[in-house]
């Protein structure tokens, strides 16, 4: 990769942020470590999987491992349930899936909020989360460290049961999960990368999801195999770490005057060699930008 890096420059794509030889060492063990985070999910889909992960009684629930499996089983649309739930919820650093694991399986108390349920019913579920919420902020409950702000307080402005809500009726309005994707393959000629714009542009009725929900969201979807849109960009113009960390590599510093739309170019270009894909740059921009010049690894 690093061959590919010169070759850019060759190319006549200036990087004077990796001119350093210790901040180009660094962006490369970012690269390849955001790689092995986005080949994470087929890695998991390679190998057995136990019942266990999709079964919010057991500890070893697991939502991304449980959409796995029911992507595997053909129940597509509990598998993109559980991807949204997932991303909004996170995944705390020292309890882990416990958050989500307590919801979905509706604290034990004889049904699990299924997609079926739920879609029929959002506000079923978002009246008990409301109604419990003070029992799932206890115990070491915790949203994960990108969600960290958001709450299950009722009483709040987009509250957990409100963004749930959007969610379904952002859905349904193509009927399934099934009918949102395949329209918007459809209605890009059947274009994977425009079908990616058109979902992340819609989401945005989604309550409390930015770029990195929307982002995150869709690009496992496409990593679970659920649909086959593929990234078209990195969004930059609504980002804050990757945006500092490609006004790095190709300005020379965090705070270079580029605009997004020269960047998301030059990411395009970048690409062009590294053939990694928009998520791959994107994670790696972002974490770089925190230790240029030394490798360390992040957890989000």
């Amino acid at each position: 990769m690093s061959a590919k890096l010169d070759q850019v420059v060759n190319d006549g794509l200036m990087l004077p942020g990796v001119v350093a030889l210790e901040n180009k060492a660094a962006l490369l063990e970012q690269l390849v470590e955001s790689i092995r985070r986005v080949d994470y999910v087929a890695a998991i889909a390679s190998r057995p999987i136990s019942p266990n992960r999709a079964d919010p009684g057991s500890d070893y629930f697991d939502p991304i491992r449980a959409a796995v499996l029911k992507a595997q089983a053909g129940e597509l649309e509990e598998a993109s349930w559980l991807i949204f739930l997932a991303t909004h919820f996170g995944k705390a650093n020292r309890t882990g899936w416990l958050l989500i694991k307590d919801v979905y399986g509706n604290l034990g108390a004889g049904h699990n909020w299924t997609w079926p349920l739920v879609s029929t019913d959002p506000v079923a579920m978002s009246t008990w989360i409301g109604r419990n919420h003070a029992v799932l902020r206890s115990g070491g409950r915790k949203f994960g460290n990108h969600r960290k702000y958001e709450s299950l307080d009722p009483t709040k402005s987009n509250s957990t049961g409100e963004i749930i809500e959007s969610y379904v009726n952002w859905v349904m309005q193509h009927g399934s999960h099934a009918g949102l994707f395949t329209n918007a393959l459809t209605q890009s000629g059947n274009n994977p990368r425009a079908a990616f714009g058109m979902l992340y542009r819609s989401m945005g009725v989604v309550k409390r999801f930015g770029r990195t929900g929307k982002f995150d969201y869709l690009t496992m979807i496409a990593k679970v195999g659920i649909s086959t849109i593929v990234a078209d960009s990195t969004y930059m113009a609504e980002a804050t770490g990757p945006l500092k960390g490609a006004r790095l590599l190709f300005g020379g510093a965090t705070t270079s005057n580029l605009s997004a739309v020269v960047l998301e170019q030059k990411i395009q270009h970048l690409d062009s060699f590294l053939r990694v894909g928009m998520q791959v740059i994107e994670d790696a921009l972002c974490n770089w930008q925190k230790s240029p010049g030394r490798f360390l690894r992040f957890r989000g």
